[in-house]
């Protein structure tokens, strides 16, 4: 899962760039509203994080514009606007959560947790082939047998899930995965490629994590 932080306090987008990160997502932070709009209408976000007074415009601006093109993607205000009046303004806006600051980051990862499972529950649950992967619990099962993955491979699989049947570039996948944005190794998801074709003990006449040589992989549905 992949969220956009737009704030431009580096003590508060660091610290929560971080957090995020070490429950495995992927985060993007940018410090002015002109800036975050444009990432955020690049599509590539599950989430956008943000604050409501930030240079260049503002995120009650920012939401507006956002929302002629994306009306589902959740949106969550943190911010020091305070008030009932301020609140339900910046819901109206579009907004789907509001948190006031200060705030505890347990407090925020849960409600956060809460949009992306209300948004994905007709999907919660991914198949590929006899691999069913549940992006809310964190668990991988090969039939009735769990297999237990790392966070990075778990999250290498439920991207190749989600994208099944479509080619996924390397860049890609370490954008989205890794969290890289510049010229990288990309041998590394070679390597846990196999890991995960090994954990999932998949066979020769199992092809359901296919390499598509000179670009990257898919899953495919056989």
């Amino acid at each position: 899962m992949r969220i956009l932080i737009v704030e431009d306090e580096p003590g508060i987008y660091n610290f929560l760039k971080q957090g995020l990160e070490e429950e495995a997502f992927a985060v993007d932070v940018a410090d002015n509203g002109k800036r975050g709009l444009e990432l955020a209408l690049s599509g590539n976000y599950d989430l956008l994080l943000l604050d409501w007074m930030i240079p260049g415009m503002s995120g009650i601006e920012l939401t507006r514009q956002f929302r002629k093109e994306f009306d589902q993607t959740p949106i969550i205000f943190l911010t020091a606007k305070d008030t009932v009046d301020e609140t339900i303004f910046g819901l109206q806006s579009g907004a789907n959560d509001y948190i006031k600051k200060p705030f505890h980051f347990e407090e925020l990862l849960v409600r956060i947790r809460v949009q992306l499972r209300t948004q994905t529950i007709a999907t919660e649950k991914l198949t590929l082939g006899p691999i069913s992967l549940y992006a809310d619990r964190h668990q991988v099962f090969k039939g009735e047998e769990e297999i237990h993955l790392t966070q990075k491979e778990f999250a290498l699989l439920e991207y190749l899930m989600r994208n099944k049947n479509k080619v996924c570039r390397r860049t890609r996948i370490i954008e989205s995965v890794w969290d890289i944005h510049f010229e990288y190794n990309t041998g590394v998801i070679d390597v846990f490629i196999n890991s995960l074709r090994k954990k999932l003990d998949l066979q020769r006449d199992e092809d359901y994590i296919q390499t598509i040589r000179g670009v990257g992989y898919m899953a495919k549905e056989l």
